[in-house]
Formats: structure tokens, C-alpha cells, sequence
């Protein structure tokens, strides 16, 4: 596996104008069957405040759009089902990220795909702890997701992507997945293959969760819920999103991702 860290902005300003919209619905449906395994599993609530979102379309006329949903329940603090972007002028970007509640210590969900144009994948379990103080945690839940980092990065056909933004990589951590690749059937097929398994791992994981005493919940609640919205309000791609949107819808987009318009109230 080779290595890149050119901005994923740069990759799609020297080609913007790639038809990937069969691409995009294969990545689509993928994130959807994902989704149907998560929504199959826990009790999901849509939340109102992203009901004018589902879905939604930049004012310019351009053809750029988006669909952004979340969701929270007894088990889950904040779930988001979302993609933004242009099928046809090379950029979508695609996100199922699920922020367990409170009272689990299993780690969180990130798992964002996208066409830059190339494919496009992230997926990492966020930890709940600081895992250099707990090994025991990260021997509990971080044997299958580093077998696999490793395993794809024995695949030539895949280019390690590393963010320039330095909270990016912070969050990350050292077994998560992150490339990108030509969009050919090839690459598909392996990063079908690798979201379904790691999928299926957290939720394996969420079986086997240690559950915290209430007086711990509050905390691992607002830490959780700081991370959230410091990726969100980080992400480089937020400057893409705010060229096709306007200020003012991306900065509701943004909001979003994290719950800050939450009308839902969060699980004990």
C-alpha cells in the first residue's frame, strides 16, 4: 500500500468533473446495508431536527445535493445516515457514524466512504478510553479491526490516505482504516468485504460491553459528545461542502453531525 497525503480537496479540484454516479449508488446501497443491520438491532428514533434534510439541494442550480438523517434511542445517543456532494462532477461523500449510549464502554462508530473521485474509505472504532492507559480494553476490542489495517495494507491496489489536519489523525486510531483506491470492481469488492466484516465486529463488540456504574455516565456522555463535534467542525471537507452549499446550510449540516440542533433527548 502506497501512501498520499494530498487533501482529498486537491484530488478533486485536479479532476472535477468525473461522472461517478454508478459508483456513488453502489456506495450508497452498501452504507444502506449496513444501516439496515444497525437499525435491525437496536430501536432507532428519526430525530426532528434533521427532517428538512432528507433530502436536500444546493441553491445554485448545480446539481449538487444530499440526504442527511439522524437517529437516537434507548441504546444509541446519536446515529447519522447522510451523504452530500455531486455524483456526476466527481465528489460524495457518505457517512454512517453511531455514537453509542452512556452506560456502554464499547468503542463508538466511524465509517465515512466517498468518491474524490477515486473510492474512498474510513472506518475506525472511536474508543471510549484513553487506550494507552487501557490495553485491556484495546486487547478487547481491537484484535479483528488491527488484523485487518494490516491485512489491507499488504493490498497494492490501495494508497494509505493521511489527513493534514493533525485532530484528524489524533482521533484516529493506530488499527483504523483509511484509503483510497481506483474505482474499479476490484476495490469495490474489497471495501464491501472489509465494512461488512468490521461492521458486523462492532456490533459483535457491543455484545460483549462492559456496562459503566451511572455515576461514570455523565462523563463518558460529554465526552463523547466533544469528540463528535470537534471532528465535525474540524473536517477539511467542511470547506468543499460550504462552496456548494453556502455558508448557511453547511453550517447546518455540520451542526448535524455532532446534534447540535438535537431535539431528541440522549439516553441515560
Amino acid at each position: 500500500m502506497s501512501k498520499s497525503t494530498r487533501s482529498l480537496i486537491d484530488e478533486i479540484d485536479a479532476r472535477p468533473a468525473v461522472d461517478n454516479q454508478k459508483t456513488f449508488e453502489t456506495l450508497w446501497g452498501i452504507l444502506g446495508e449496513l444501516f439496515a443491520k444497525v437499525s435491525d438491532r437496536f430501536e432507532l428514533t428519526a430525530d426532528p431536527s434533521t427532517a428538512d434534510l432528507q433530502p436536500y439541494e444546493a441553491i445554485d442550480g448545480s446539481g449538487s445535493g444530499g440526504y442527511l438523517s439522524t437517529f437516537a434511542g434507548p441504546d444509541i445517543d446519536w446515529l447519522v445516515f447522510s451523504w452530500v456532494g455531486n455524483p456526476k462532477m466527481s465528489f460524495t461523500n457518505m457517512h454512517l457514524t453511531i455514537s453509542l449510549a452512556s452506560k456502554y464502554d464499547a468503542p463508538n462508530l466511524g465509517l465515512a466512504f466517498g468518491t474524490t473521485p477515486d473510492l474512498f474509505m474510513y472506518m475506525d472504532y472511536v474508543p471510549r478510553v484513553d487506550m494507552t492507559a487501557n490495553p485491556d480494553y484495546m486487547d478487547k476490542y481491537y484484535s479483528e479491526i488491527n488484523e485487518e489495517h494490516l491485512h489491507l495494507h499488504d493490498n497494492s491496489e490501495l494508497s494509505t490516505f493521511i489527513s493534514r489536519d493533525m485532530y484528524m489523525r489524533v482521533t484516529q486510531t493506530p488499527a483504523s482504516i483509511c484509503f483510497t483506491a481506483a474505482d474499479s470492481d476490484e476495490s469495490m469488492t474489497t471495501l464491501r468485504e472489509s465494512a461488512h466484516k468490521l461492521f458486523d465486529q462492532w456490533l459483535a463488540n457491543v455484545e460483549k460491553s462492559a456496562i459503566l456504574a451511572e455515576a461514570d455516565r455523565p462523563a463518558q456522555a460529554a465526552r463523547d459528545e466533544f469528540i463528535r463535534k470537534e471532528i465535525a467542525l474540524r473536517d477539511p471537507m467542511n470547506e468543499m461542502v460550504e462552496r456548494m452549499y453556502g455558508k448557511e446550510l453547511s453550517s447546518k449540516l455540520v451542526n448535524a453531525l455532532w446534534g447540535g440542533e438535537r431535539q431528541l433527548a440522549r439516553p441515560e
